[in-house]
């Protein structure tokens, strides 16, 4: 499979019309063969109470772009992609702006997939650094419970 950058963006995009993705405010604006990025706007929208990015938000977005990054190694006919385990440490206060999420493959194996994602601000400060292990299943067939 030839890697096509655009197709790639525009998929991932398309995809994540009418899902969370889409409420937070993602998009996926960068991909390489061993890397994804993705965008989130901070605003009132992913705040805590305090004004300040929720953690659950920046845990979202590194999840969003993990898993779709997986996706580009996989044949989604054949196979599905699962996060089953996400860590996250939140180093740094967001009120506004931009976070940006950078997917870097640490481990491809045929049933685990391991992600660092390094989500940072305009300045490329780092804001959260985060884990994310993905598991590739078989696809289920129509039916199949």
């Amino acid at each position: 499979m030839t890697f096509d950058k655009e197709k790639i963006l525009q998929y991932c995009n398309h995809v994540s019309k009418n899902t969370l993705m889409q409420t937070l405010g993602i998009e996926y604006t960068d991909a390489g063969e061993d890397f994804l990025v993705a965008t989130m706007p901070v605003n009132p929208s992913v705040h805590q109470p305090m004004g300040l990015l929720h953690g659950g938000a920046s845990v979202a977005l590194a999840e969003s772009v993990g898993s779709a990054a997986s996706m580009l190694y996989v044949n989604s006919e054949l196979s599905e992609v699962r996060g089953i385990e996400i860590s996250a440490n939140h180093l740094k206060a967001k009120r506004d702006g931009i976070v940006t999420a950078t997917a870097r493959i640490v481990h491809k194996g045929r049933s685990i997939h391991l992600w660092e994602i390094r989500i940072t601000d305009e300045k490329n400060a780092l804001i959260s650094l985060c884990k994310l292990t993905n598991m590739i299943l078989p696809k289920r067939k129509s039916g199949d419970k």
